[in-house]
């Protein structure tokens, strides 16, 4: 399945690849502001995993997260994303 918006496709089921450790996390919220694809929350000072659909693979909210709350591992399938910029 292929999907694209905004100049990006993407392709195959992206599954659960992030996670958040919740006894790590201190809701600093680092993981909400680098996110470019708005996949995080807070819920009751933690953070949360709200949607992979929009994530963009960069691990930015990986590097973030000075806790290592942040679990990332690769998409199942090897699924990813291509864009037409940089």
């Amino acid at each position: 399945m292929e999907r694209s918006t905004g100049g990006v496709v993407w392709w195959g089921e992206t599954g659960e690849f992030i996670q958040v450790n919740n006894t790590h996390c201190d809701g600093c919220g680092d993981c909400l502001r680098v996110c470019l694809g708005g996949c995080f929350a807070l819920r009751e000072g933690k953070a949360v995993v709200i949607n992979l659909e929009s994530c963009m693979e960069c691990a930015a909210c990986w590097y973030a997260c000075e806790k290592g709350a942040v679990l990332y591992g690769l998409p199942k399938g090897g699924t990813g994303f291509a864009t037409e910029y940089g």
